[in-house]
């Protein structure tokens, strides 16, 4: 099953606002999900930039949001537990919550926020790095989508 994952802030494919990047606030981006199918005990998040020189870097990684959530607020807070229990990941800025798309000045870099929902809630403590995350979730992905967005300096 699929996910069709939204922003309020950006269209698929389309570049990202100065704000939710290094050049400006540096907050998340609102996002939003379809409803996750019957069997979700949690949803997961990642966020990547697949175009980066040393390979994909991550830019957010959140896990065992509650299964009913489809959406997160503009700016979640960057800290290791939320108040909603779900946990946030070390990114490869070397930490927890969102870090925005920062690429070298040049060509756009894509930007992708894919959401997981999962089977189970996941035994990772907060910190996780993004691997750590794949491995706890392999059989486990009930349904997943994608929203891509673009940057450049």
């Amino acid at each position: 099953m699929t996910l069709t994952v939204s922003s309020s802030a950006f269209q698929e494919g389309a570049e990202i606002p100065a704000k939710y990047t290094c050049e400006g606030q540096d907050i998340s981006p609102p996002l939003a999900w379809s409803g996750p199918p019957a069997g979700t005990e949690s949803i997961a998040l990642i966020g990547d930039d697949p175009d980066a020189p040393g390979g994909a870097f991550t830019h957010w990684v959140l896990f065992n949001l509650p299964p009913q959530t489809t959406e997160l607020a503009e700016a979640m807070p960057a800290q290791a537990e939320l108040p909603s229990g779900a946990r946030q990941g070390k990114t490869d800025f070397g930490r927890v919550g969102y870090g925005g798309p920062c690429p070298p000045p040049g060509r756009p870099h894509r930007y992708q926020f894919t959401i997981y929902a999962l089977d189970q809630t996941l035994d990772l403590k907060a910190g996780a790095a993004k691997g750590e995350l794949l491995s706890a979730m392999s059989g486990h992905i009930l349904a997943q989508g994608q929203l891509t967005g673009i940057y450049q300096r």
